[in-house]
């Protein structure tokens, strides 16, 4: 299972995840906040989650390459839960 999660709050809209994985990233230019496509939202945590159990290697390479790109360091990406 591989988990990408953003902590949504902390955001500041920078866009570079939107940029480089747009196929999973967009940007709310209403909220200056990017958005994790097609994530729900954990109540307990705040954050924004998508689990999948199947992600293709170009997929989740791309997303880690997001999460080592983001400036403020809100999006983690888990591998194996």
């Amino acid at each position: 299972m591989i988990k990408i999660i953003q902590n949504k709050k902390d955001c500041i809209g920078c866009g570079t995840c939107a940029a480089l994985c747009p196929k999973f990233w967009d940007m709310d230019y209403d909220e200056m906040k990017a958005i994790l496509r097609d994530s729900i939202k954990n109540e307990i945590t705040g954050s924004y989650e998508i689990k999948a159990s199947a992600i293709s290697d170009e997929d989740l390479e791309c997303n880690k390459n997001v999460a080592d790109a983001c400036p403020v360091q809100v999006i983690t990406i888990k591998e194996g839960e």
